[in-house]
């Protein structure tokens, strides 16, 4: 009988004692999920597993550990993509749930082949309300050139996302476009050698009527840069904001910088511009030609020549 009652007291006390455990468990829980989390309203989560997600996350300064991968899967799967949480500061709970059910309304905004970072930085703060400076000063923090980084094509941002987010967004994006593409044409993504064809192209973007003009524009490009004559060519001075400014014989005269290829000799020092494929493919490859000259047509087009004679001739008849 002693046995008996010392048994049931022992099972007693450690019913006592789970209890009391699964109660401190709990009220650390919920204190737990109390917690303030800090972070951007909108945020940028990445395709992956939840441990990816967290970890990510993690990288970014937000907060979250390996306890919060456990407790997501009681909430469900996080999303991926742009999701906007409502708010710059929650409490664990909601955060979690935030990023397993929160999705952002995206805004389209599109990047024409040709256009300046300048003027698209400008519809950019139109479109989303952001400040410009700030984009600018963002975009300087993670681009390696003024422009032609950001790759041409209709991205779908969400409202409220940070001039921070979207600069570092469009930059990371595009440069694994470029470095993609470098990959493909050499085998191989050096920087420096890759956007001298990207300036190269974004001249060819500017000058050319139409993509069959493309790779005869790069020849020419090529050919002059081998007889170490300047370019001469508008395109490269309409950067910046300059984009769709005509180029007349003052500007030529009284632009200083180096896009000026009527002044100086060689490339530019960066893209003047957006560029697209075709352009790039030009770059790459041009047309075998001897041209060195060419002026537009009454038709739109350009007549390609390879003598100062001929395309004095060009000139003139193109005037008629």
């Amino acid at each position: 009988m002693r046995k008996n009652r010392t048994i049931a007291s022992t099972i007693l006390r450690t019913v006592e004692w789970s209890t009391f455990a699964v109660v401190i468990i709990i009220v650390s829980l919920v204190y737990y999920l109390t917690q303030p989390v800090r972070c951007s309203r909108v945020l940028y989560l990445p395709a992956g597993s939840s441990g990816s997600i967290i970890t990510y996350l993690h990288r970014a300064g937000i907060d979250v550990n390996g306890l919060d991968r456990v407790l997501m899967r009681f909430l469900g799967y996080p999303q991926h993509g742009w999701i906007d949480i409502g708010s710059t500061r929650l409490t664990k709970a909601d955060f979690l749930y935030k990023i397993t059910h929160a999705k952002a309304a995206l805004v389209p905004v599109t990047l024409i082949p040709g256009e300046t970072r300048a003027l698209f930085f400008d519809k950019l703060a139109r479109q989303l309300g952001l400040d410009r400076r700030r984009l600018e000063e963002a975009y300087k923090k993670y681009a390696p050139y003024p422009d032609g980084v950001i790759w041409p094509e209709t991205y779908y941002v969400p409202k409220g996302i940070s001039a921070e987010h979207l600069a570092y967004y469009l930059v990371k994006r595009s440069l694994a476009r470029h470095e993609a593409l470098a990959r493909k044409f050499f085998g191989l993504y050096n920087e420096k050698k890759w956007f001298r064809y990207v300036t190269i192209a974004s001249i060819i973007q500017k000058e050319a009527a139409d993509e069959k003009e493309m790779p005869i524009i790069a020849s020419v490009i090529y050919n002059r840069l081998k007889k170490g004559m300047p370019l001469q060519m508008d395109g490269a001075l309409n950067y910046g904001r300059y984009s769709h400014v005509k180029v007349t014989k003052r500007r030529i005269r009284e632009d200083a910088t180096r896009f000026n290829t009527y002044r100086y000799s060689g490339l530019p020092p960066w893209p003047v511009g957006s560029v697209s494929l075709d352009a790039l493919k030009a770059a790459v490859k041009p047309a075998q030609t001897p041209y060195l000259y060419f002026v537009k047509g009454k038709n739109g087009r350009h007549i390609f020549t390879s003598r100062y004679s001929s395309h004095l001739k060009a000139i003139r008849s193109g005037k008629k």
